[in-house]
This record gives structure tokens, sequence and C-alpha cells, in this order.
């Protein structure tokens, strides 16, 4: 017999790349392909180089760069996709304004004044809000403590615009209020706030939700008492959509709720009851209510509105029509940047239709990297959402992610005629302060779950009674 002391200590976790370098060099990318499309920009419009060119490349780097700083000191094991891509969009979004604020016919329009300059100081704005997400949001669980906080302040941002003297009925949408000379659109920041709502009560009742009571046609049937609160949003939303005339906000708003409660219960069931209660809800309001009903029109016949818009009958919209145009002149490849005539629509250019711009002059291989980018950055919110070790962190990436994906398909899909036009911004490349500033909230709050997510567990401390182990060997 002979025996033998072996020492063990405990190994610690092995800690997770960060993977900042990799966040800065694409942000690189992210800054010099909008540098290069305002050259190119330029060349196309005057025949040489614009003569913001470096005062633009100079800010647009900036911002990347305090930015970029902030998530390596305060997120270090953040995403590092979320915010090339997120700035790769504001950059070309802030290019195509400024191609847009050249067009002689949109500076003949009675109330023409440039949107660039407006555009990049929000955008600073955007990321100073951002930079402050990261700085005073150290976890994002603090957050559960406002759930119901939460749920007041959404509902009072979504009906300031029906305050008489704040709110604004701007072409047919009270969805704008005015602010010492600003105007803001509340809806965009409610929907982040309702997000934080909607995983702080799910998170809480999600067991509730879940347990069904019968089955029908291969679909599980929940409680009648459990349908309360998808009852209670959708009328709220229907609620928005009649007083507010705004489609897009109560289909952000009832889409989102049903996309949370789905991956909280995993029922197929709310899914289903949620498209067809939201499909009841607009197919009722669209029967009565004027605005939303010649969005329907201008959706179904777009070319008849066109017709009678020309011909100076009051009420109907050209804009479908010549954003179909715009993206069939675009082709494959596009016309090029600064070559388009998508100026044709007006005042609507660089905001609502501003993706019919980007379809004439990049074409469909340009609207199609576009849309790639949204996808990347919504599947880059789910990888988030997966990754979360916490129900609450799981349902609010999931939720923001998906507001996210839907406010870019209704807005896309209403500029290409897939469904009826909603009066939404495109995320970052549509002209709007509001949009702007929200969604680089809504990224900031993004990759702090990420950082919380991807972050190495601690080291456990050493146990003093597994320091020595005695191995008796034969």
């Amino acid at each position: 017999m002979s025996s033998s002391t072996t020492h063990t200590s405990t190994i610690g976790a092995i800690g997770a790349p960060s993977r900042r370098n990799t966040e800065l060099a694409l942000l690189a990318f992210a800054v010099v392909i909008p540098l290069f499309a305002y050259i190119n920009v330029g060349l196309a419009i005057d025949g040489e180089l614009p003569t913001g060119m470096l005062g633009y490349g100079a800010g647009l780097g900036l911002l990347a760069g305090v930015s970029h700083f902030v998530v390596r000191k305060f997120a270090p094991y953040a995403d590092p996709l979320l915010l090339p891509l997120a700035t790769l969009l504001n950059g070309l979004g802030l290019v195509v304004i400024w191609r847009l604020d050249q067009s002689e016919r949109l500076q003949q329009l009675p109330n023409f004044s440039a949107a660039a300059p407006n555009q990049l100081m929000y955008s600073a704005i955007g990321i100073a809000l951002f930079v402050g997400v990261l700085l005073l949001l150290k976890d994002h669980r603090v957050l559960q403590r406002y759930t119901y906080i939460s749920m007041v302040g959404a509902i009072i941002l979504l009906l300031l615009p029906l305050v008489p003297g704040l709110g604004m009925n701007v072409f047919g949408a009270k969805i704008w209020i005015r602010v010492g000379g600003f105007s803001i659109q509340p809806g965009e920041f409610a929907k982040i706030v309702i997000a934080i709502f909607f995983a702080g009560y799910l998170m809480v009742k999600r067991d509730a939700l879940a347990l069904a009571s019968r089955r029908f046609m291969g679909l599980y049937l929940p409680r009648g008492r459990d349908l309360g609160p998808i009852v209670v949003v959708w009328i709220i939303s229907i609620l928005i959509l009649v007083f507010e005339t705004d489609l897009g906000t109560s289909l952000l708003f009832f889409g989102m709720f049903v996309v949370m409660l789905y991956v909280a219960t995993e029922r197929t069931s709310w899914i289903v009851f949620g498209l067809l209660m939201s499909a009841v809800g607009a197919v009722g309001v669209a029967s009565f209510e004027p605005h939303v009903k010649q969005r329907v029109d201008a959706w179904l016949d777009p070319m008849r509105e066109y017709t009678l818009s020309q011909q100076g009958v009051v009420g109907h919209s050209e804009q479908a029509m010549q954003a179909l145009w715009a993206f069939g002149s675009g082709g494959t490849l596009g016309t090029g940047l600064g070559q388009g005539n998508s100026d044709l629509i007006k005042f609507a250019a660089n905001s609502d239709f501003i993706l019919a711009t980007f379809g004439e002059e990049l074409g469909l291989a340009g609207i199609m990297a576009i849309l790639l980018i949204y996808g990347l950055i919504v599947e880059r919110g789910v990888r988030t959402a997966l990754a979360a070790r916490d129900p609450f962190g799981k349902l609010l990436a999931i939720g923001l992610s998906g507001a996210f994906a839907i406010q870019v398909f209704v807005v896309a899909g209403g500029v290409m005629s897939l469904i009826p036009l909603t009066g939404m911004t495109m995320p970052f490349l549509a002209y709007g302060g509001s949009s702007v500033i929200a969604n680089w909230a809504l990224i900031g709050i993004l990759i702090r779950i990420s950082d919380t997510a991807r972050r190495p567990a601690p080291t456990p401390a050493p146990n003093p009674d597994a320091e020595m182990t005695q191995v008796v060997r034969p």
C-alpha cells in the first residue's frame, strides 16, 4: 500500500472575450461607408466633392468614437454588432436626407428648410441618451421595480397628443405634441416604456396566462379570466386608432404585446387571438374613420388615388403611387445616389417615404442590404434575449427587438404597398428627432442587457475543505 497526496484548487470560469476591438473595426466601416456615400452624392449632383465632407466625416466619427468608448468602459462584454449597425443606418440616413435637401423641387416648397443639420443634432442627442442609459442603468433588472409606474407613464405618453393646446394634427394624425418650438412624437418613447411594463407584468403572470382550460381545433384556449389583459390592450390600441387616427402606433403596441405573450407562455393560441382581434379592430375602424379609410383606399388602388389627387380632389394622396414608381425606376442596381427623382414625393420624401429614395437610387440590391441590416439588429436582440440569465431581461430584450422589427415591417410594408400606410418613420433612416432619439435609447438598453448576459460569472471562492484531498492507491 502506498499513498500519495494530491493538491487540487478551484478553477475559475474562463472569461468570455469582450469583442470590443471587433466593434471598433466594424465602427470604422460604419463611418467610412456613409462618408463614401456622401462623396458619391456630391459628385452626382454638382460634379465635385461636397464642401461639408470633412465636417460630416469628423462629426459622425466623433459620435461613433464617443459611443464606443463608453461601451468599452461601462459595458465591456456587450454585443459587438448592435452599435456599428445602428451607426451605419444613422449615417446613411443623414446622407440621403442631405441629398434630398439639395433638390430644387423640395426647395421650392413653401415650408422648406434644410433637414440634415437638424437630423445631425437629433443624432447627437440620441447618442447622448445612449451614453446616459449606459452610465445610469448599471443593471437592467432595476427597471423591474417600475413595472406599474411604466404602465402609467405609457398611458400618459399615448394620451398627450389629445391634450388641447399641446397636441397637433399633422396630415390627419394626432400623434404629435409641440413643446418649446419642437415637435415630439410621444409614441416613439412609449414603445420602450410599454416594453418595460409588459416584461415586468408577464414575468409575474406568465404561469397563469399559460394555463389552458380546453383544446379546440388543435389550439389551447386560455381561461376566460386570463383573456382580460389582452382584451384591455386590444381596447387601448383601438382607442388610440380611433382618437389619434394612428394606425402605426396601435399596430406596434398590440403586436409587441402579442409577441411577448407568446414568448412568455409558449401558447400559439395567443398569436391566433392577437391576429384575429387586430384584424377585427382595423377593419372596424377603417370602415368609419376617414383618415384610416383613405390610407386603405390608397393601398388598394394607388393609381386611382394618384389620379384624383392630380385632379385636385381634396382628401386623396399621390404618394403611394409615386413610391411604387420610384421602386420601379430603381430596378436591380438603382439609378445611383443623387440621380433619382424620388423628390417628386415632396414633403414626405425624407420621412415616411425615405425608403423609396433608397429603392430608386440603390435599387433592389440596396433595399435588400438595408433590410438585412435591420434583420441583423433584430437577430442580435433575439440572441441577447436567449443569452439573458433572468426572465425579466429575456422578456425585455425580446419586447424591444419585437417592437423594432414590427416598426420596420409596418413602415417598409406601407411604403411598398404591402399593407396600408401607417405614418411611422423608418428607424434611424428617416427624418425625425423623436424616432432617432428613442431608437438610440432602445439600442442602449439592449446593449446593457447583452453586457449582463455575456459577462462571465465570477470565480467561486475557494473551498478550504477542498484544498487538499487524500488519495489512497493500492
